[in-house]
């Protein structure tokens, strides 16, 4: 699989500006290590090795919820073209208890970083594969936010190209203030007004109530995988 080339649009600094960007970043917070992997320090070579099986991993989460999940509404469908989707008929939403941690290295660092099971992550999105945690299933906000992101992956193409963009910005800027991470946020704002007190945004003071959609009751389950 070759990554497609509309991804370099997203990217705004050169893998030597890494450590520099880094090391700008809030005085005092150490760089995370896990199991000897240092996500904010790892290489080029690094990045790119383990990669595939981020991508691997991706490919894997999206067909579990495109076979287990459930389609969107039509506000939700609405919502979806209004942030750019081609085919919001595509998306499944998986409620979940929690969403599933990756073992991958590259992919295990980045989750630990993003907070991914806390709540300040409360979905996550993989190209048509969407995952709600149970506590905010029903809430528009997170769902928007996560429809940016799946735009995002129309756009760049693949599941590759996107982890690769997602990822490095991730690695040079941090996840908050991400270029991908702020658009959609930027959107969901614009859609849903301010974030809720547990959203991506970073000030707290913009925190609203968070408007509900109807949606298919379903019980979360744990994933077995």
């Amino acid at each position: 699989m070759k990554p497609s080339t509309t991804w370099r649009g997203y990217l705004f600094h050169d893998f030597a500006a890494v450590k520099g960007s880094v090391d700008r970043q809030t005085p005092g917070v150490s760089p995370l290590k896990l199991s000897g992997f240092d996500f904010v320090r790892i290489t080029p070579e690094q990045f790119r090795r383990h990669l595939p099986s981020a991508c691997k991993w991706g490919l894997e989460q999206e067909r579990f919820i495109l076979e287990r999940g459930i389609p969107l509404i039509r506000p939700q469908r609405f919502d979806a073209k209004r942030v750019g989707v081609l085919h919001p008929e595509r998306i499944r939403l998986r409620c979940v208890e929690q969403i599933p941690m990756p073992v991958q290295p590259l992919l295990r660092a980045a989750a630990q970083v993003m907070q991914l099971n806390t709540p300040r992550t409360p979905a996550l999105a993989l190209r048509y594969g969407i995952y709600i945690r149970s506590e905010y299933w029903g809430q528009r906000w997170p769902v928007v936010h996560e429809l940016a992101h799946v735009a995002q992956f129309e756009r760049l193409g693949t599941i590759w190209a996107f982890m690769e963009c997602f990822l490095y910005q991730c690695l040079v800027v941090g996840y908050p203030s991400a270029p991908m991470e702020q658009e959609a946020i930027v959107l969901a704002q614009r859609i849903c007004g301010p974030a809720p007190v547990w959203g991506m945004a970073d000030n707290p003071d913009l925190a609203v109530s968070t408007a509900k959609l109807p949606m298919k009751s379903s019980k979360p389950r744990k994933l077995n995988r």
